[in-house]
């Protein structure tokens, strides 16, 4: 059994967000000590790090939400629980490739600055009028 810190230290998160997410509902089923402290066994600490990760995919609350509420279902929903993920897979890999975009920019404006300080090329700016470039 598991404290709420050691769930934070297990999960790498913040004992706010661990609690944030009970309050919300998101992790079922948790037990209570003698004491009445939250106690997470192994189970609740694997749904808690999947939990971490569909955040961690862009999952709203609202969505991990309605995902648990078809977990909780039982098999018939995986279907629909496949739809979500598929989902949110596609979203990721759309901005995987943008974020590719963005790297491939900083990598040319690089070589560029390289280049111009090394005096291979001019220094040209867009935002700077040409008759004021020379300087």
């Amino acid at each position: 059994m598991y404290t709420m810190m050691q769930v934070c230290k297990e999960t790498d998160m913040t004992y706010q967000a661990l609690k944030f997410y009970f309050n919300e509902g998101l992790i079922p089923n948790v037990k209570r000590d003698k004491n009445n402290r939250r106690v997470f066994d192994e189970r609740d600490v694997k749904w808690i790090k999947d939990l971490v990760c569909l955040k961690k995919c862009g999952m709203s609350i609202q969505e991990m939400k309605d995902y648990l509420a078809l977990c909780l279902q039982g098999q018939s929903t995986i279907p629909q629980r496949q739809k979500m993920l598929d989902k949110k897979r596609e979203a990721l890999l759309t901005s995987m490739e943008e974020l590719k975009g963005c790297v491939n920019y900083i990598d040319w404006k690089q070589n560029f600055y390289n280049d111009v300080l090394s005096g291979k090329r001019p220094y040209v700016s867009n935002l700077i009028p040409a008759e004021d470039q020379s300087a």
